[in-house]
């Protein structure tokens, strides 16, 4: 059976930098066809025509599909499958799909929707990436503009007015499998380490919180989680009950400078052959544990097999398998990826232990 096509949902309130996110990954795909499903409210064409300007080659222009009546939980069975169902009809079948939602949208009754029959044996959600202010959210605000988020809300009869934001807020953090802090270069060291040590307080065991400027996460880093997130969804249940959605994001940061990686780093680290593939994965583990790591994958060379090992690890989460014959030199080669900062030496020598 042909494998399931990745999902990766991006929530975030106005102006958190959601379109910014999604145009610097299009920019930046290596060669993965990239769809695109863009949760509009009302006729704000904005998000659509920011993203049909880039990335040509990986994301084509009917690649980008827009939702235009308002919050994909109240139209998941008219829109939304409808226009996954045309997506996936397509001869030329994209390699990952990215759904930016509204951003007063709850992310949960949108990954429940990847349970739909037609849907479930096609598609995973890969992972849900909440976007968060972080300028805005260390002042207590969660959003740029409260009032343009509130003048969004009152657009859209079906809201709930009356929801605090940081209920909304709140929502958004227990769906997430990674909090994107983004705006970062607006904030202190101390500010945005107090942040992200505080997001990850109120996120779930295993969540990733990463630190941006300009949206700028390698894809690496961004796409490929292989969460699953339709089937753990009373682990990321809505904490407050409430009916909502709405925004198109722009955001209120300046376009015209161009932000690089600098606030991640990668590196190889080579081994010769390990002697007990179970043993070394449970090292790998503790390695992660020990230094933060984000992603680490590569190629195992195991004593005995002439097989190589595939390795990938996200977070705490590890998965090996036996792909091909090895080519040339046995040895065994990962790639690390992590914030700025990795004691490259001591995971090194941890790993080589």
């Amino acid at each position: 059976m042909a494998a399931k096509i990745p999902a990766t949902v991006v929530t975030g309130f106005l102006g958190a930098g959601k379109t910014t996110l999604i145009r610097h990954m299009l920019q930046n795909a290596n060669g993965k066809r990239i769809a695109l499903i863009i949760n509009e409210f009302g006729d704000l064409g904005v998000d659509g025509d920011i993203l049909k300007g880039c990335g040509e080659e990986t994301c084509t222009e009917e690649d980008v599909m827009e939702l235009s009546n308002g919050c994909i939980c109240c139209t998941v069975a008219d829109d939304f499958i409808p226009t996954m169902e045309k997506l996936l009809e397509r001869e030329n079948k994209p390699d990952h799909i990215v759904i930016e939602t509204s951003g007063l949208a709850l992310p949960q009754p949108l990954v429940r929707a990847f349970n739909w029959p037609g849907i479930s044996t096609k598609v995973t959600v890969d992972g849900v990436v909440t976007v968060v202010d972080g300028k805005a959210v260390t002042e207590g605000r969660f959003a740029h503009s409260v009032e343009a988020v509130d003048a969004q809300r009152k657009l859209d009869e079906n809201l709930d007015h009356e929801t605090p934001l940081s209920e909304l807020f709140e929502d958004q953090i227990a769906c997430a499998d990674m909090i994107v802090v983004n705006k970062t270069d607006l904030l202190s060291a101390d500010e945005a380490e107090a942040l992200t040590a505080k997001l990850k307080g109120e996120s779930r065991d295993g969540v990733q919180v990463v630190k941006a400027t300009m949206g700028a996460l390698p894809v690496d880093v961004l796409l490929g989680q292989g969460i699953g997130a339709e089937n753990d969804l009373d682990a990321r249940h809505e904490v407050h009950h409430h009916h909502h959605h709405d925004d198109d994001d722009h955001d209120d940061h300046d376009h015209e400078h161009e932000h690089g990686h600098d606030e991640f780093e990668s590196f190889v680290v080579t081994l010769g052959e390990v002697a007990d593939a179970k043993a070394f994965s449970a090292k790998v583990v503790d390695v992660i544990k020990a230094h933060d790591i984000l992603r680490l994958k590569g190629f195992v060379a195991v004593e005995g097999k002439p097989m190589r090992q595939t390795l990938q690890a996200v977070g705490p989460r590890i998965e090996t398998y036996f792909d091909q014959p090895f080519s040339g030199e046995r040895s065994t080669r990962l790639v690390v990826i992590g914030e700025a900062g990795l004691d490259q030496a001591a995971i090194t020598a941890a790993l080589s232990a």
